[in-house]
């Protein structure tokens, strides 16, 4: 299981967020026992500094019932409550304020944190003194699947960006409450092999694009160097996208990243790789156009769980190493590793 100062630094990463005080990992996040008391310290402290340069403001629609004309009379809505009688009127308008999607979604997954008996009482009164610091007109919105992909397709970066990740994992981290309106109870998502492989992926992406600058550093889609009598059969082909290209003048590295609970698997008897990881780097490594003077190389990563690995290989004339990477050991093991892979 990773540590959870451990887990920190994989998510700031991941997040391509970096925390601006490194001693936080050998203080408060070593303080924490489950991910979601870290989750919920990540959120306070972002939001109460967000809070302090002040939220994003928006225009949102609105509708109200005014003395004055304003924006779009709503005609229907006047005239059933007989309100031109008074002077009166309803009107839709737009109106700039903090009411933004971020705000109320930030809001409603604080609420939700603070009715959840998985925190301890001290965060969740932290939680509870952070929601007073709320302008009164942001209206709460639950953390929901439409919800955040509503925000997300604004597209946020920097702190908004980051706002926005963390309330998506504690999003995935909730299970259904058996009543609507009970506390939500949470799990441990270090078990989720699904998420992780996604925060394994964009950590070590992130990690490679931050800590060094030899290579550049992306994620890539490769063109099946292929041919076919009919020109729609090629559309066919499934979709090649690389987890990490590191690309020099001298070199170039595909790095695969899967997050699986062994390297190996057991076949009659005997431990072997995993076959569709080697194949699925075997053809990333053949189906790339040949570049004069540049080294191609491919490196397949997996979490040590259950054992340590580090082998090479020439397949097809390409260097190739099947490596694991120990998330448990102290965080500048991790980063030297890390940097040790691509020397």
């Amino acid at each position: 299981m990773i540590p959870i100062q451990n887990l920190y630094y994989l998510l700031c990463y991941a997040w391509n967020r970096l925390p601006e005080r490194a001693e936080l990992l050998a203080t408060e996040a070593a303080a924490f026992h489950r991910p979601l008391e870290l989750l919920t310290h990540v959120l306070l402290t972002a939001t109460r500094r967000q809070l302090r340069q002040g939220l994003p403001v928006a225009y949102a629609e609105r509708t109200a019932e005014l003395p004055e004309l304003r924006g779009r009379v709503q005609l229907a809505p006047t005239l059933s409550r007989d309100l031109l009688r008074r002077g009166r009127v309803v009107c839709q308008f737009d109106e700039l304020g903090p009411d933004t999607p971020l705000a109320r979604l930030l809001l409603g997954t604080l609420q939700q944190l603070g009715r959840t008996r998985s925190l301890p009482l001290a965060l969740r009164h932290e939680v509870r003194a952070l929601l007073r610091r709320f302008p009164a007109a942001v209206r709460p919105e639950p953390p929901t699947a439409a919800a955040l992909r509503a925000v997300r397709r604004l597209r946020p970066t920097g702190s908004a960006g980051f706002l926005l990740s963390v309330c998506e994992l504690i999003y995935q981290s909730a299970l259904p409450s058996p009543e609507a309106a009970g506390p939500t109870r949470f799990r441990d998502f270090r078990r989720d092999e699904q998420l992780m492989a996604r925060v394994f992926e964009q950590f070590v992406r992130n990690f490679y694009r931050l800590e060094q600058r030899r290579f550049r550093v992306l994620s890539e889609t490769i063109q099946w160097q292929a041919e076919a009598e009919a020109p729609d059969a090629l559309g066919l082909l499934p979709t090649m996208i690389t987890d990490t290209s590191l690309e020099s003048p001298e070199r170039k590295i595909i790095l695969d990243t899967k997050y699986y609970a062994a390297a190996l698997k057991p076949r009659y008897n005997q431990q072997k790789l995993i076959s569709p990881h080697l194949y699925q780097l075997y053809a990333y490594l053949q189906n790339q156009p040949k570049a004069p003077d540049q080294q191609l190389e491919g490196i397949l990563l997996y979490p040590a769980a259950t054992q340590a690995l580090d082998v090479r290989y020439s397949l097809g004339g390409h260097p190739v190493r099947i490596v694991t990477l120990d998330l448990s050991q102290p965080w500048p093991h991790i980063a030297a590793a890390l940097l040790g892979l691509i020397d």
